[in-house]
């Protein structure tokens, strides 16, 4: 009897590398992409598919955690039962662990959407449009992140301007593939208290937020950092987790920004060396 073989975050594979002229066939290492089936069960009403992501293999209870926790469905620790990799039957062995079944100790804290619906519904807690997206975000997390909430805590320029490469330096996996995106929440200082990668920059903030939220740890932490842009998606967990700062070394999207200004959430993009920009009035950042 062959046992299903966890899948790895990369996988190897043999290229021809070209340059100039010349080539050579050489061993390079592809970022492992796959689907993770979410499906949520709590007393009296038996597991079911909540969602779809594509997402690389690895900490797969975390982003369980952290998306349900994002989209208002959990608020801590003691509200999961169990979060396991799902035995049903009836899936074959390369499925096996790519399906999680969260059972909660009751009833969500919120039902879920509408938007579960179909078997294309893995777009990672993004709503309707505009400002109907924003007014569901901010009723979900409670009134949304309140503007006073961090009022007096700055974060130092220097520190601001030092996290993505901190960042940078904990993505063990991108070392090796070149294919992948981070998130990791930060202290006043700049220390990582953790980073997750994965091919999907939602996928990495769910690993890092649902880390914190099984170990009954606080998620409103002072930074949360991502590579790359910063999409409404982001912005939203990012308000979910009570973040007071999400900074990232691309630009935000229009709809990113006018959340993050509705729920008092400093928005900081381009952030390259010394330089970055402040998209928001909640300015946090101490010169």
């Amino acid at each position: 009897m062959v046992l299903p073989r966890r899948p790895g975050p990369s996988q190897r594979v043999r290229v021809r590398e070209v340059t100039g002229t010349s080539s050579r066939v050489r061993e390079d290492r592809l970022t492992t992409e796959e689907p993770l089936e979410m499906r949520l069960a709590w007393p009296g009403r038996p597991a079911e598919r909540l969602s779809v992501t594509m997402r690389t293999p690895g900490h797969d209870f975390e982003l369980t955690a952290g998306f349900l926790y994002g989209e208002g469905l959990v608020r801590s620790a003691s509200d999961f039962h169990t979060v396991a990799y799902c035995t049903d039957r009836t899936l074959s062995p390369e499925q096996e662990f790519n399906v999680v079944t969260a059972e909660l100790a009751g009833p969500p804290a919120r039902q879920p959407g509408v938007r579960y619906e179909g078997p294309t519904a893995g777009a990672s807690a993004c709503g309707v449009c505009g400002k109907e997206s924003i007014d569901e975000v901010l009723a979900v997390c409670e009134a949304g992140h309140a503007p006073d909430r961090w009022a007096g805590v700055t974060v130092p320029a220097d520190v601001v301007a030092a996290i993505p490469d901190r960042l940078r330096e904990a993505q063990r996996v991108f070392d090796s593939t070149g294919g992948l995106h981070a998130a990791g929440l930060f202290d006043l200082e700049g220390k990582p208290l953790v980073v997750r990668e994965d091919v999907g920059r939602h996928n990495a903030v769910d690993k890092v937020v649902g880390h914190r939220v099984l170990a009954g740890e606080a998620t409103d932490l002072p930074v949360l950092c991502v590579s790359g842009r910063i999409g409404f998606e982001l912005a939203q967990k990012a308000v979910a987790a009570g973040v007071g700062m999400i900074a990232a070394v691309g630009a935000p999207s229009s709809l990113a920004v006018k959340l993050a200004a509705d729920a008092g959430l400093c928005m900081v993009g381009f952030v390259r060396g010394e330089r970055f920009v402040i998209y928001t009035e909640h300015d946090r950042v101490g010169v």
